[in-house]
């Protein structure tokens, strides 16, 4: 069972720590307020706020100077801006980002360390921070739940492998793996609902690249086996589920009847394999992915096998 969580806040640090190098962000001044909390998931730009109106004001929300609000500031005598200045940070906003590598005026940094409010600059285009930002925001933000078993990507698809403890997992991930597919996790997978349309997997930042091998230990995969055989997160297209032969009451010979794995509310295409020794899980797991594929492209097979076999009955009957 999947526990999940959602994420109603992050601090500027974390985000700081993120994204800096995606977004080109360079801490200004003292590191002081990267406790601050960033408790929307979005940006704002304080132009109104920086003339003084403060009847609607999203403090709650990373602040953006972009060349418009710069042109403003540029406008002010030094005391009417750090009055400005004083004014803005003292809404407790989480951070203040200046964009187009334009250069913070002395007053607003000053205010900002009075008030310890981390100043960060990016030489990004300011539209193209934000939006860069927001996609940033709402991964960290994204429902997230937790799924006990591993991730690979096979040919694109990303597949979610579970089972009991014992059954085999493992091995069948290393068999994909060297037949040159990638993993994205091991035993546990972080899946995060994202922009409301669609589940990614990953690995915890510890066990990252890492598996665990009965009887070996732990391995590094990348190291094994190469930069290529892993990757940091997926889309989830596909749940397979590994089970005793034995435990299963009546086996699936056919596949007419579609099933679903619940996550986050979303409806995954499920589908179980009965272990029995001797087969080879990660051929199967592969052939799932390629039917999976082709039933994405609209094709399902078990449905065009029954047409076909409807159609020989008729024509016998007629006969």
């Amino acid at each position: 069972m999947a526990q999940q969580t959602k994420s109603h806040f992050i601090t500027v640090g974390h985000f700081y720590a993120k994204h800096s190098d995606r977004l080109g962000l360079r801490l200004e001044g003292a590191s002081k307020g990267m406790q601050r909390r960033v408790m929307e998931p979005t940006i704002n730009r304080p132009g109104l706020a920086l003339s003084g109106f403060y009847s609607y004001f999203a403090a709650k929300r990373i602040q953006v100077i972009g060349a418009a609000e710069q042109s403003y500031l540029r406008s002010l005598n030094a005391k009417l801006l750090a009055k400005r200045a004083d004014a803005l940070f003292s809404h407790n906003i989480p951070c203040l980002v200046v964009a187009r590598g334009f250069p913070i005026p002395a007053p607003l940094l000053d205010e900002a360390a009075r008030n310890e409010t981390p100043v960060f600059q990016t030489n990004m285009i300011t539209m193209k921070f934000i939006n860069a930002a927001t996609i940033a925001l709402e991964f960290e933000f994204a429902p997230s739940a937790t799924e006990y078993g591993s991730m690979v990507d096979v040919l694109g698809v990303g597949i979610l492998i579970r089972g009991a403890s014992g059954i085999g997992k493992s091995e069948c991930v290393l068999g994909l793996i060297e037949r040159g597919y990638s993993l994205v996790s091991d035993d546990i997978t972080r899946v995060r609902f994202v922009e409301g349309r669609e589940l990614v997997g990953m690995a915890s930042e510890i066990s990252r690249f890492h598996m665990e091998v009965r009887g070996i230990g732990i391995i590094n995969v990348a190291s094994i086996f190469g930069i290529g055989s892993v990757r940091p997160e997926k889309k989830l297209d596909l749940v397979v589920t590994l089970k005793d032969w034995q435990e299963l009451e009546d086996v699936d010979r056919i596949g007419l009847d579609t099933h679903f794995y619940d996550i986050l509310g979303i409806k995954v295409p499920h589908v179980t394999l009965p272990v029995r020794v001797g087969r080879d899980l990660g051929r199967l797991v592969e052939v799932a992915a390629l039917d999976q594929k082709l039933k994405s492209m609209g094709q399902n097979s078990a449905v065009e096998f029954n047409q076909r076999l409807l159609q020989t009955m008729s024509h016998r009957k007629t006969k």
